[in-house]
């Protein structure tokens, strides 16, 4: 596969971004929102899947403004602790203007259709939904989001649509805080929540520590459907 360069709207600098691309083109593009490792191989595969949904598919590296490429996995203590050091550096208003000008290039790309919808997971499924309430994108996508308690208000306002797809069982998001969330979303017609039973936080990373394979399956073939109807 490629990369692209996209330029930050502040000036401050440029960044990647991972692409795959489809069989056949025009087609609607899909920007990436990688979770706490970086654009590492779990995110490379999912905008590689995308691209053989039918998707153009860019995942950007956001954590540029503090160390550019980091690509790392959750199978040891120590890349744990980098990447939760990474989560907390990280500028959330600065990463939604980078996933902006992503959207933006994307919208752009040759073979484009101009429809771009963001998906994104753990922290990028936050994103997503910071995403759909600030950004022109056509539709949104989130995987186990964290935080999103505290964007209640905004989603229960929300006019874009926003798939949304929740672990049971996660272990960063507590019963509480699905609770607050579930309340705001469902009577949003512009909004779809799933919660799947019994599973854990990133039950879709495919060779993680919570990969449920059924449960992948049935949300990513929502995901597929749904990214369908809003970019085709």
């Amino acid at each position: 596969m490629a990369e692209i360069t996209i330029t930050a709207t502040d000036g401050s600098g440029e960044f990647f971004a991972y692409l795959a691309r489809p069989k056949t083109q025009p087609a609607g593009a899909v920007v990436v929102i990688q979770e706490i490792f970086g654009v590492n191989a779990g995110m490379r595969a999912i905008t590689d899947s995308l691209a053989d949904w039918g998707f153009i598919a860019l995942c950007p590296d956001l954590f540029w403004r503090i160390e550019p490429r980091v690509d790392i996995t959750d199978r040891t203590q120590a890349e744990w602790d980098k990447a939760f050091a990474l989560f907390k550096a990280f500028d959330q208003e600065k990463g939604v203007e980078d996933l902006q000008a992503a959207v933006a290039a994307a919208r752009c790309l040759d073979g484009a259709n101009g429809k771009v919808a963001t998906m994104g997971f753990c922290l990028g499924g936050r994103m997503a939904a910071l995403m759909a309430i600030r950004s022109d994108a056509d539709a949104h996508v989130s995987y186990y989001g964290v935080g999103l308690d505290g964007l209640a208000s905004d989603l229960r306002a929300l006019k874009r649509p926003l798939l949304m797809h929740i672990a049971e069982k996660d272990r960063f998001v507590p019963k509480e805080a699905q609770g607050a969330v579930l309340a705001a979303v469902l009577p949003n017609p512009h909004i779809t929540a799933h919660v799947y039973p019994d599973v854990d936080h990133a039950f879709a990373r495919v060779n993680g520590q919570h990969w449920d394979g059924r449960a992948a399956a049935i949300a990513n073939g929502r995901t597929a459907e749904f990214l369908a109807r809003y970019l085709c």
